[in-house]
């Protein structure tokens, strides 16, 4: 057990005073591109070699070291890139460090994208290259109306989900950790079900909603008896930003979360994983200040930054900054009682302005690594900027991937003019999670890594010790000063 380390009340910042972990498989990856890297890029890399992200758990086979399952279901991945592996990894350190995990592995998932589906179904078919799964007609997840996903449930609940609670029980008291469950699952059931895109419609459907629901009920249940906290996925203000009376997307997303009975154990929301929407400089005072946009005269500070026109077409959260307060806001509405916190994904959102189309999320071109993760944000319902989508790792692949095979992955949206691999002379895509030469770079080349303070701290390295050179120096904590420095240029 640690001596320089208590554990601390789920009702505190997880972030705030802790020591964040750094894989060192992430450090090999970005060594791989420094290697070949020049000039202002190579510089950046360089700065991001001790800057924690976040860690990705979409497959069973993440949960467990090899060893300890003697190579059964749990195979295929060195010990570091494992949940088990990063713990002891993490724990080693006095005071230990803390980790984030992406719980990321329901059935059906990604019912939107081909890029990222999984390999946990509600029903079986052909192998594919890209999931087990049944497709239809459409190329997306087939409907057996009246059947359920009860197999996919129990699939996920008995190889992925409980291995996992196991795992990071065993670490209580030892290690902070925090978990981000389930990315771009439930929004999709507020925007993209059939009723919502009767022409578009893809591959959400109501037996896939079930799923989600159920599947990420028992998921937070179960993790609950742990000392993690927990933050599950909230969207972004692009996606659920429009608040308005006709159609309140984040209303509706909190009616949702309020209906499955989950939010007590819920520390809050992460918001804009993945994706690449501008923090803001300044929350608005009133919500929903700046909805109409430029024709309506709005002149306050709270109105900049919105490179993709959402104010104009009446979105109240053309920020993450002016979502938060948005969400807060439906939340303690649908959940009284009930005050949720947020992260704020910033790992590739330092050049928001890049994308010609802000539906665009696949492997965009010109956006920029941003904040380094940070927990005096300035904002009190926002415990802090974390780099969620681990910057490197590809959203999707081209139609080609690197070496000239079909991808059996491919999504159309990973050849939207924006996407990297679209243009004459540009690299193709690997799959969704490979690691990205050509995109890491190109991040790096417009990158805004935010507070010098924070960028200096992890360019200094974090300090680990113990076993048993005694305890190392806590990661160093911003001045008072900082403290009350809001809303740093983002």
């Amino acid at each position: 057990m640690p001596k320089c380390w208590k554990p601390f009340s789920k009702s505190d910042n997880p972030f705030k005073g802790q020591t964040y972990f750094v894989n060192p498989s992430y450090r090999t990856l970005l060594d791989s591109s420094i290697k070949s890297a020049k000039g202002k890029i190579k510089d950046t890399l360089k700065k991001m070699k001790n800057v924690p992200s976040a860690f990705w758990i979409d497959v069973k086979s993440k949960v467990y070291k090899e060893s300890s399952n003697k190579g059964k279901i749990y195979k295929g991945h060195t010990d570091i890139n494992t949940v088990e592996g990063i713990l002891e990894e993490a724990a080693a350190c006095d005071p230990p460090h803390l980790v984030v995990f992406m719980v990321y592995d329901l059935p059906n998932r990604d019912c939107w994208a081909l890029a990222s589906n999984g390999e946990i179904c509600c029903h079986y078919g052909e192998d594919k290259g890209r999931t087990k799964c049944e497709m239809g007609s459409n190329g997306f997840y087939k409907e057996h109306v009246g059947a359920g996903c009860k197999d996919g449930l129990k699939e996920y609940q008995d190889t992925y989900i409980d291995p996992f609670v196991k795992v990071v029980k065993s670490f209580d008291g030892r290690v902070p950790i925090v978990l981000v469950i389930e990315p771009d699952s439930l929004p999709n059931m507020v925007t993209n079900m059939k009723d919502k895109r009767p022409e578009k419609y893809r591959g959400c459907n109501d037996e896939t909603k079930a799923s989600y629901m159920d599947g990420i009920t028992n998921a937070v249940n179960k993790f609950s008896d742990t000392d993690a906290s927990m933050y599950l996925d909230g969207g972004h203000g692009g996606w659920l930003g429009w608040a308005n009376p006709e159609d309140d997307g984040a209303a509706k997303f909190a009616k949702l979360i309020g209906a499955m009975g989950i939010h007590t154990h819920l520390r809050g929301f992460a918001t804009n994983v993945a994706n690449y929407q501008p923090v803001g400089k300044a929350p608005c005072s009133e919500l929903g200040e700046c909805r109409g946009g430029s024709s309506q005269g709005k002149t306050s500070g709270c109105c900049a930054d919105d490179p993709c026109k959402l104010a104009d077409s009446w979105n109240w959260a053309h920020t993450e900054l002016n979502y938060v307060d948005v969400l807060s806001d439906r939340s303690k509405k649908a959940m009284p009682g009930w005050d949720p916190k947020f992260i704020i994904d910033t790992g590739r959102n330092g050049n928001p302005e890049a994308r010609k189309s802000c539906s665009n999320w696949c492997n965009p071109r010109d956006n920029g690594i941003g904040q380094v993760p940070m927990w005096n944000t300035g904002h009190s319902s926002v415990d802090a900027y974390y780099w969620l989508k681990t910057p490197g790792e590809s959203d999707g692949c081209t139609e080609e991937v690197p070496g000239g095979k079909k991808c059996a992955r491919f999504d159309e949206m990973c050849a939207s003019d924006d996407s990297i691999g679209s243009k004459n002379g540009e690299p193709r895509a690997p799959e969704a999670g490979l690691w990205f030469d050509y995109q890491i770079k190109d991040l790096a080349k417009n990158a805004d890594l935010g507070d010098e303070w924070w960028v200096k701290t992890y360019m200094a390295g974090l300090q680990c010790r113990a076993k048993d050179g005694g305890c190392a120096d806590k990661m160093p904590q911003p001045s008072f000063s900082q403290l009350n420095t809001s809303y740093r240029h983002h």
